[in-house]
C-alpha cells in the first residue's frame, strides 16, 4: 500500500504531524507549524475538514454542553468547533506550504461535503476520526473514492471495528489502516493497551498504525515495537500559544525527538536474521573453545585438567570435549595452545 509516494509495505513507520486546532484560527501560525513539521522529520501533515454546522447543532442546552472531566468541560460542542475548525479556505495555501515543504498531505472529513470539497486536491488517503468511526455513510462515501483510509479506533467497540472495516470492503477498497487508539485527551498510560495493535492486524487482517494522545514519546516508539506502521501525533509550533488541543500535543523540539526515537526503534527491529555479521565474526575469536591447560608429551592420555574448554575461541568446538576424553595426543603441545582435533590418536 502507498500513500502518495510513501510505500507503507518497507521497515520505515508512516509518520503523521496532525494539526488539528493547534493553527489557533491563525492562517499565518498554521503556516508556520507546517514548516516547523517538515523541520521534525515527519512523513505528513493532517488536516481537519468541517465547520461547526457539519459537526453539530448550534444548541446550548444539556445535551449539547461539554461535561465530565474533559479539558472542554463548559463550552457547548457548537463553541468548541466553531473555535478549532480550520477554514476551508485555508486548505488550497496550506497544501500548497506542505507539497513546497515534501510533505504527504491530506485530511479527515466529517461529512460528504468536506470529502467533495478534499477531492478537488486529489489527496492520496483519508482519515476517519474515532468520533465518526459509527458514521457508515461517512465511511462508505470515502471509501468508495479509492484512497487508502486510515480510520482511528478511539471509542469503538469490536463491533464499531468490524462494522467499519466492511463498510470499506463492500466498497471495493481494501486499503485500510486502523489505528489503535484511546480517545481521553490526554490518554493515561494505563489506558493505552498497546498489546492490542497485534491483535488488531490478526483480527481485521488490516495494516495497523497508533494514533497517539498520552503525554511524551514513550507509547509511540512502543507501538512500533510492537508492529504499528502508521503513528499520528498532535504537533503545536508552540504550546505557549495555547488552544484547545495543546495540552497533548508535541512541540517541535518533541516531535523531532519522538521522530528520532521511531526511526532507532526501526533499526533495532531490523529483520528475523540468523546469520553472522562479519563484525560478529571478529567477536568470535572471544568465544570458548579447547586449550591445552598443562603441557603434554606425545601419548598423554586428555583428560579435563590438561584439556579445558576457555578463552578464547582459536581451538577445537567445546562440544568435542566429552567424544576425547580418555584419548591420546599425538604429539607434544605446550601450555596454552589451541587443541586441533588432528592432534588426538582416534
Amino acid at each position: 500500500m502507498n500513500i502518495a509516494d510513501f510505500d507503507l509495505n518497507n521497515k520505515r513507520t508512516f509518520i503523521i504531524a496532525e494539526l488539528s486546532a493547534n493553527h489557533n484560527g491563525s492562517l499565518e501560525v498554521a503556516i508556520e507549524s507546517i514548516r516547523a513539521i517538515a523541520s521534525t522529520g515527519a512523513d505528513a501533515v493532517k488536516l481537519q475538514t468541517y465547520t461547526a454546522d457539519t459537526l453539530t447543532l448550534k444548541c446550548d442546552n444539556d445535551y449539547f454542553t461539554i461535561k465530565g472531566g474533559t479539558l472542554w468541560d463548559g463550552k457547548t460542542l457548537y463553541e468548541l468547533y466553531e473555535e478549532a475548525h480550520t477554514p476551508w479556505e485555508w486548505h488550497e495555501e496550506l497544501f500548497r506550504v506542505a507539497k513546497e515543504e515534501g510533505l504527504i498531505y491530506f485530511s479527515s472529513p466529517f461529512d460528504k461535503s468536506a470529502v467533495d470539497f478534499l477531492e478537488s486536491f486529489n489527496p492520496p488517503a483519508y482519515k476517519i476520526a474515532s468520533f465518526e468511526i459509527t458514521d457508515i455513510p461517512l465511511i462508505e462515501y470515502t471509501a468508495s473514492k479509492k484512497k487508502p483510509i486510515i480510520i482511528s479506533t478511539g471509542i469503538a467497540t469490536l463491533q464499531n471495528i468490524e462494522e467499519a472495516v466492511q463498510a470499506c470492503r463492500n466498497q471495493g477498497n481494501e486499503e485500510i489502516i486502523l489505528l489503535k487508539c484511546t480517545s481521553a485527551y490526554p490518554a493515561p498510560l494505563d489506558e493505552a493497551n498497546l498489546l492490542t495493535i497485534t491483535d488488531m492486524q490478526q483480527r481485521f487482517g488490516t495494516m495497523v498504525g497508533f494514533s497517539d494522545h498520552t503525554l511524551g514519546i514513550v507509547a509511540p516508539t512502543v507501538a512500533v515495537s510492537l508492529g504499528a506502521k502508521v503513528i499520528e501525533k498532535h504537533f503545536i509550533v508552540d504550546r505557549n500559544i495555547g488552544g484547545p488541543d495543546a495540552d497533548f500535543s508535541l512541540d517541535a523540539e518533541e516531535f523531532t525527538q519522538m521522530v528520532q526515537a521511531v526511526r532507532e526503534v526501526e533499526q533495532l527491529l531490523g529483520s528475523v536474521d540468523y546469520t553472522i555479521s562479519d563484525k560478529i565474526e571478529k567477536s568470535r575469536q572471544f568465544a570458548r573453545s579447547l586449550f591445552v591447560a598443562e603441557a603434554m608429551k606425545k601419548g598423554d592420555i586428555i583428560t579435563e585438567k590438561n584439556i579445558r574448554s576457555v578463552r578464547p575461541g582459536y581451538g577445537a568446538h567445546p562440544k568435542y570435549l566429552r567424544e576425547i576424553l580418555g584419548k591420546r595426543v599425538m604429539k607434544d603441545l605446550p601450555f596454552g595452545v589451541p587443541l586441533e582435533m588432528d592432534n588426538i590418536k582416534r
